[in-house]
């Protein structure tokens, strides 16, 4: 086994997988669906070639099946994860709402692939809107981390289990099926602490009146009354993740005369492009945003006079974010291809010099 410290080649599945067990996650719930599902081979292979570990992987019937055994888990107040990709995400949308109201910090790991409907098993990045929106009902929100290199998955995937149980709620890796393929050198993270499972908040231990009352979570809110209070208590939650949690990169921005906006494995290739259009003398800039959601909209405040372009495997989805965080002061563009086939720096690049053109 790996230590930590040390270089690797790895695939990006598998290091994120990897990534999570040295976070202490135990238990992984899934069912197969490319381009994801090396997690779940990783872990299935890891119960019987790693014994010391105590893990536990099951294979579920259904993707709905697998979102709510990681809600019974982490209601005991164990670590535990899925992955999927976009129809399964769909399916676990109910259980997704109803993690977030119930407070039970849960971590999934979204391969995107292209849509709609079953799509293409690729990569795309056309489930922007599910993921930062909530694919559920109700006003609820997820925490949701963007890696674009394969060490940078591994450090997020941790973060996920820290940033789930520090604000008691799922939090979402957004991979795509470039990354997950992609094998290239990571540096794996080493272990964190696991809290008890009797230390976990809302973790399901019994009833002790000497040690705590009784804790009840019921699917049905009880009146009016009761409606106010839970969502006054989810959005003061969802304020501290905006106010707290909000993660970005800028590139060569101060200059720029046209900004890149970007995310996950699409950002490589745009900074590239950046680089190629700056060898022209066309000034770019990039901004790639980390956190999908809450969206890094103070990365857009200062740049004034300047025009975006936004580069999107999908038909156009991320674009509404950043027209919000310019406030329609600026022109915001859209490079949008569908999945599938990553686009090279030189398409990027050409749609470049077409709107360093315009006036």
């Amino acid at each position: 086994m790996k230590t930590m410290g040390e270089k690797t080649f790895m695939q990006g599945n598998m290091a994120m997988a990897e990534s999570a067990i040295r976070a202490g996650c135990k238990l992984f719930f899934g069912y197969p669906i490319t381009p994801s599902s090396e997690v779940a081979e990783y872990f299935a292979k890891a119960m019987f070639t790693r014994p010391e570990e105590n893990i536990t992987f099951i294979q579920a019937e259904t993707e709905v099946a697998a979102f709510n055994m990681i809600a019974g888990a982490v209601a005991a107040g164990h670590r535990a994860m899925t992955a999927t990709s976009g129809p399964g995400f769909s399916l676990g949308q109910e259980a997704m709402s109803f993690m977030s109201c119930a407070d039970l910090p849960a971590v999934i790991l979204d391969i995107m692939r292209p849509g709609p409907g079953d799509g293409d098993i690729m990569a795309g990045q056309s489930d922007y809107h599910q993921l930062t929106r909530g694919g559920g009902h109700g006003d609820y929100r997820n925490l949701i981390l963007a890696p674009y290199t394969v060490e940078e998955g591994c450090r997020l995937m941790q973060e996920a289990f820290v940033l789930a149980e520090k604000y008691h709620n799922p939090v979402v890796v957004a991979s795509d099926g470039n990354l997950a393929k992609l094998r290239e050198s990571v540096e794996l993270p080493g272990r964190l602490e696991v809290p008890a499972p009797e230390e976990q908040y809302n973790s399901l231990t019994g009833y002790d009146p000497a040690v705590r009352g009784k804790h009840v979570f019921l699917t049905g809110m009880n009146g009016a009354a009761e409606v106010i209070m839970i969502n006054e208590r989810l959005q003061k939650k969802f304020r501290a993740i905006v106010e707290n949690e909000v993660r970005y990169e800028r590139y060569n921005c101060e200059d720029a005369a046209i900004v890149l906006v970007a995310y996950g494995s699409l950002a490589r290739v745009c900074i590239s492009a950046m680089k190629l259009a700056r060898e022209e003398g066309i000034k770019v800039g990039l901004i790639r945003p980390i956190t999908l959601w809450p969206y890094p909209e103070k990365a857009f405040e200062d740049l004034n006079g300047k025009k975006f372009l936004c580069c999107e495997l999908s038909a156009g989805q991320m674009v509404d974010d950043v027209k919000l965080s310019v406030e329609n002061k600026h022109d915001v563009y859209l490079f949008s291809r569908w999945g599938s086939v990553l686009p090279s720096p030189k398409e990027v690049l050409a749609d470049i010099r077409k709107l360093n053109e315009v006036k």
